[in-house]
């Protein structure tokens, strides 16, 4: 039932059905129009060759007739002729005569006075005469054939045929058979004509039913996306279009490819959706934490719970948390301003080995109380890249504050910075869990956090490798992470030069 009634509401399917189907039916119509004409001149030749076939028939006859000496030129000779002209009428249904040597009917099938040679009377033909271009043709020895009037001498149009009638060799006049261009021609047609439109009903029922099998088969998929996307503006983005891959992988089409890339942004856009909500999530709680601490503590001060003695050791927890937030809106800022292609570069030239150096220092203390071994500075020389110095110190800051934040107490950082013809080279590699083979690929995705309970990762919001990803790559430098579980993580990054 409900597939009955989307078929019925589906305006695409009615379009494309009605449309193939008024097609096909304007091709009905066409060949059969084609296919009347096409009758209608084969019919005609036929008559008109049927018709110079007797007409020759009868020139023959009658050539005979007259060279025949016991014959003579009496009334028996008239009588043979026009006996002969009679029959050939009434059995083609059509007209037969003899003219004289001026176009002058002189025997047919109505003469029955003045009997004699060539120059009989008829009632019917009287008025006929054959005009001197046709009789000079037919001197010539030329068979005439033509349709129409002949100059007015019929009221209406004629299949007409002329032989030249020689007696002894010489031209004693001419043969003439002539037949209603329309006799039978309508009746003719229109039989062909009805026995092609049963066919074409036949024909057009068997398109009907394949033409609607194979349309709504191939609007299939686009209802299915109409009813995905309905469900995707409502924020479920679970629906996904059928797709049958034995059938694509024999003839792929348009719309299998259409339905692929519709499946795969439907994937996208839940994977998007969850690391969206994630991020609101995480956010959320990334500004709740050192606002809920900033308050407390400046509350705290302002209120005397907290001495004199004791604020100066407050605020500085009060400043670090402050920069925390200051931290997260540049990165996000940041993000909003690379994703709109708003960001612009202000290259200048520094030593990245020194920028890592001075970065690390900042992470002394909390290094220190996580009793890190720091391995490599001693190999740090310099090398200058041209770049955007902020931005890279971003990158630094965000790979560097990784490395500190997720090495084990007693674990080790190391460090190296090397260059080659055309790029500078920098490792930061440090002790620890590691990541899975799994989440590899996905680190670099805006929002996406490794450990969701947050016990480690507590304060990102899932942006930093996501923007160490944007920020190298539009400075036309790599980035890739190497880690083996329970042993080390490493983050690889390239710099061209100039």
């Amino acid at each position: 039932m409900k597939e009955r009634k989307e078929r019925k509401l589906s305006g695409l399917f009615r379009k494309y059905l009605f449309s193939t189907m008024s097609i096909i039916l304007t091709s009905f119509t066409f060949v059969g129009i084609l296919l009347s004409l096409m009758v209608s001149a084969v019919w005609m030749n036929e008559k008109l060759d049927l018709l110079e076939e007797n007409t020759k028939s009868i020139t023959e006859n009658t050539e005979l007739v007259l060279q025949s000496e016991y014959m003579g030129t009496g009334r028996g000779t008239v009588l043979v002729i026009c006996n002969s002209l009679y029959q050939a009428s009434d059995v083609l249904d059509a007209d037969f005569f003899v003219v004289n040597e001026k176009g002058e009917p002189v025997y047919c099938k109505h003469i029955i006075q003045n009997v004699g040679n060539l120059t009989g009377n008829c009632i019917v033909h009287d008025n006929y005469q054959i005009p001197d271009a046709v009789m000079e043709q037919l001197r010539n020895g030329e068979d005439f054939r033509d349709t129409g009037k002949l100059d007015g001498v019929f009221a209406s149009n004629n299949f007409i045929v002329g032989c030249p009638l020689e007696v002894d060799g010489v031209f004693r006049g001419a043969v003439f058979g002539t037949m209603p261009s329309t006799n039978g021609l309508v009746k003719y047609v229109a039989l062909i004509i009805r026995l092609f439109a049963y066919a074409s009903i036949f024909a057009f029922l068997i398109d009907l039913v394949i033409v609607y099998v194979n349309v709504y088969r191939t609007t299939r998929p686009l209802r299915q996306m109409s009813k995905a996307a309905k469900q995707y503006a409502n924020g479920d983005f679970s629906q996904r279009i059928f797709i049958d891959e034995k059938r694509r992988n024999k003839y792929p089409t348009e719309i299998d490819e259409l339905a692929q890339a519709f499946n795969s942004m439907a994937q996208d856009l839940s994977a998007l959706e969850m690391s969206r909500r994630s991020f609101v999530s995480n956010v959320s709680h990334e500004l709740k934490t050192p606002m809920t601490t900033i308050g407390g503590f400046i509350d705290g001060i302002l209120d005397g719970t907290i001495d004199e003695e004791n604020e100066k050791k407050y605020l500085i927890i009060v400043s670090d948390e402050v920069k925390r937030l200051s931290r997260l809106v540049t990165a996000m800022l940041n993000m909003s301003r690379l994703e709109a292609g708003k960001m612009e570069l202000k290259p200048s030239e520094f030593d990245l080995s020194k920028m890592l150096f001075t970065t690390l220092l900042s992470f002394e203390q909390m290094v220190e109380n996580k009793r890190i071994d720091i391995e490599g500075l001693e190999n740090l020389t310099e090398k200058r890249i041209v770049a955007d110095k902020d931005l890279i110190n971003q990158v630094v800051y965000n790979l560097v504050d990784n490395a500190v934040k997720f090495t084990p107490e007693g674990g080790c950082i190391s460090l190296e910075v090397k260059e080659d013809s055309e790029k500078v080279i920098a490792k930061i590699r440090n002790t620890g869990r590691g990541i899975p083979e799994s989440e590899r690929e996905t680190i670099f995705e805006r929002f996406y956090k490794t450990d969701k309970s947050r016990s480690y990762d507590s304060k990102s919001a899932g942006v930093g490798l996501y923007l160490v990803k944007t920020i190298v790559e539009i400075h036309g430098g790599t980035v890739v992470c190497r880690s083996e579980e329970g042993e080390y993580t490493e983050f690889i990054f390239t710099l061209p030069k100039m």
